[in-house]
């Protein structure tokens, strides 16, 4: 497989696999938390397992932490066990909602340590219009023993060093909110609308074109390039409403091949916790 393959893969290309692979529904909707279970029951692609972003790859909320809190990863490591990972198996994660919950799935494999992770492209429902098979049956798993956390391949931040780059502008930080969230104007989900300060604007529509497609590479290189200028690996902060969306960023930037930037888990409902970190609206 190239690397472009491992990041984003076709129902063709999940057929022609000759090595183990393990596919993960990662539906979900943020003012539905149910629906993504209740989806998947009604059908998914044949073998695939469930994964919920409240339940597995989030941990509980806290006083300080924002909306989705990352669970520790070795609870992560252990549930892909569960499903019976191992060190030689391809993960394929997929969704209905242009790769958003996919992405978060992708991120924090690759933040445990594993590289043998794609998303398919288009999704179910790409799937079902070239004729995949889908079920209700729910998969009978095998459990695997150890899989082991390895040096991560993604870097997280922390809220202090998101402080440090508003207060210093040391380092570039991304929200990839939609830009009228960005600037204030509306807020659906978290108590206070606006940005950190000084973070500028990289809303997550731009990666895609009038089709909910993702953009070519070369149109995205021209997009975060435009944004971030040339950058150092892992300098530029991205961040979202709750670290999900911002995975997708991330995960666009991989597919422009260009160097990658850190995520902030904690994101923007983390900051609002403590209300002397600051809120702008200015663009």
């Amino acid at each position: 497989m190239t690397n472009s393959l491992k990041t984003l893969i076709s129902k063709n290309d999940i057929n022609s696999l000759e090595c183990d692979k393990v596919i993960f529904d990662c539906r979900f909707d943020l003012m539905n938390p149910e629906a993504g279970q209740k989806e998947y029951d009604a059908e998914h692609i044949e073998g695939a397992v469930y994964v919920s972003l409240d339940t597995v790859m989030s941990s509980h909320i806290t006083a300080t932490s924002g909306r989705h809190p990352l669970p520790s990863k070795e609870s992560f490591a252990e549930f892909l066990s569960s499903c019976g990972v191992t060190e030689d198996t391809q993960l394929i994660a997929y969704d209905n909602s242009a790769g958003l919950f996919a992405a978060r799935f992708w991120w924090m494999c690759r933040w445990i340590g594993i590289e043998s992770v794609a998303i398919l492209k288009g999704g179910i429902n790409a799937w079902k219009q070239q004729d995949g098979k889908v079920t209700t049956e729910v998969p009978v798993l095998n459990k695997t023993e150890g899989l082991k956390v390895k040096q991560s391949l993604e870097q997280a931040v922390d809220v202090d060093v998101v402080i440090k780059a508003s207060n210093q502008l040391n380092r570039t930080i991304a929200d990839v909110r939609a830009a009228e969230r960005f600037r204030g104007e509306v807020e659906p989900i978290d108590p206070v609308a606006g940005h950190v300060p000084n973070a500028i604007n990289i809303p997550l529509s731009d990666n895609y074109d009038a089709e909910g497609r993702f953009l070519s590479k070369d149109k995205l290189q021209q997009i975060y390039l435009s944004k971030l200028g040339e950058y150092k690996a892992n300098d530029p902060i991205l961040m979202c409403g709750s670290g999900v969306t911002a995975c997708l960023s991330r995960f666009c930037i991989e597919l422009a091949e260009l160097p990658p930037a850190s995520v902030y888990p904690g994101s923007w409902s983390e900051w609002l916790r403590d209300p002397s970190r600051g809120v702008a609206t200015e663009e």
